[in-house]
């Protein structure tokens, strides 16, 4: 299914060739976008805690190091 979209002329938006090409492209959007929310709202969460405990601290920035990363390859 080459070719399903394409750039629009000078408007920088794609086009598609089918309907369902572009719920597809949406609904992926929609997916990325609460992805996205999902690990912001667990790295509040993350940042939010405090613990004296090494072991805890440890596992914290662990966490928070992965999230981060998924959020940056998330774009």
């Amino acid at each position: 299914m080459a070719g399903l979209e394409q750039a629009a002329p000078n408007t920088g938006r794609v086009m598609f060739e089918s309907e369902e090409a572009r719920r597809l492209a949406e609904q992926e959007r929609v997916a990325r976008a609460r992805r996205r929310q999902e690990l912001e709202l667990q790295r509040e969460n993350i940042l939010g805690q405090r613990t004296s405990n090494a072991g805890r601290r440890a596992a914290l920035e662990a966490a928070l190091k992965q999230i981060e990363a998924e959020i940056a390859d998330l774009g």
